[in-house]
């Protein structure tokens, strides 16, 4: 914008007239180029977000019946029943249990993985490689793998404890291991986590390590008053990220303890997404399970905004003055 139309003054006329107005139509077409490449999204987000949450609201607040297609409106009955079901609260325990103990061993692990190869001169390609390839690996197969790892008699985990003396759990069968087992199962697949870190690591200067390692300061310490410090923003990321990822937990659970619908699973292995899954999908309750689905959401949005607002402590970006 020139200085004249800050001024208020007329547009300008003559040879500048028709430049300006090729100006515009290249602008115009550029905008409509940028438009058409991000209809599909726009419209897949219409589609499957919007409306879909939007017709899952209106379900929440009915009683829809698969068989006759109907749907009679019951207002606030089914979030009153939820409050009234104990396997609501005991799903919500087992997943907050869940969520608490996977968040900070995944997020630690990633970072350990992300460290290790980060300090191998040659061949890390490789080695990414390799550790990337549980996170490529089919859900189905991994429980599998790990059915047969966790096995409370011959399971490969437990002959190795057995070697230093220690008693391994039951760890599919005992209420007290179960949680703990689908927690190492999550931690299998924590590559993408290692691959957003080992990004992060990337970008801290080295002059920084530099200055620090000729002021004394050893290994140790460099990497707490530096490493974490610069990449906080990305921890606070993944913490974001795995938070609502384990507060939707259902493959873990699910293929290690209901994929035989014959067999009774212990009530330590119900997870909230289990739980609704089985509402919806079982039970054909869809008006419930809209219902849960709609409080997930509100419990995600609270952590979440809580996160952010402790963050503002914790979280250093670079360049930012405090």
């Amino acid at each position: 914008m020139t200085v004249a139309e800050d001024i208020g003054a007329p547009p300008p006329t003559g040879a500048a007239a028709p430049a300006r107005r090729r100006r515009r139509r290249r602008l115009d077409r550029e905008a409509l180029a940028g438009y058409a490449f991000i209809a599909p999204w726009i419209i897949g987000f219409l589609l499957f977000t919007v409306i879909s949450m939007s017709y899952s609201a209106y379900l929440s607040a009915t009683d829809y019946d698969l068989a006759t297609n109907t749907a009679p409106w019951v207002g606030g009955e089914n979030y009153a029943q939820l409050v009234e079901d104990p396997k609501v609260l005991q799903s919500l325990g087992n997943t907050f249990t869940y969520a608490l103990m996977s968040v900070p061993l995944e997020t630690a692990f990633a970072l350990l993985l992300a460290l290790l190869l980060m300090s191998i001169p040659r061949g890390q390609g490789f080695f990414r490689v390799l550790y990337y390839l549980p996170k490529m690996t089919p859900a189905v197969a991994t429980a599998a793998v790990f059915l047969l790892l966790l096995n409370g008699n011959r399971g490969a985990v437990n002959q190795f404890l057995g070697f230093f003396g220690i008693q391994g759990p039951q760890w599919l069968i005992d209420p007290d291991w179960i949680i703990p087992s689908i927690v190492l199962m999550s931690a299998w697949a924590v590559a993408g986590s290692m691959i957003i870190y080992m990004a992060a690591l990337q970008s801290v200067p080295v002059d920084l390590y530099e200055a620090a390692a000729l002021d004394g300061a050893g290994p140790v310490r460099r990497f707490w008053r530096i490493t974490v410090p610069l990449i906080s923003p990305t921890t606070f990321f993944l913490v974001i990220t795995n938070t609502i990822a384990s507060l939707q937990v259902f493959d873990q659970a699910y293929l290690l303890f209901y994929r035989d619908a014959s067999s009774s699973a212990p009530s330590a292995s119900l997870f909230y997404g289990i739980y609704l899954y089985q509402q919806a999908f079982q039970q054909f309750n869809f008006g419930l399970a809209a219902a849960m689905a709609w409080v997930l959401f509100a419990i995600i949005m609270v952590i979440t905004l809580i996160q952010v607002k402790v963050s503002k402590r914790l979280v250093h970006y670079q360049g930012e003055s405090r």
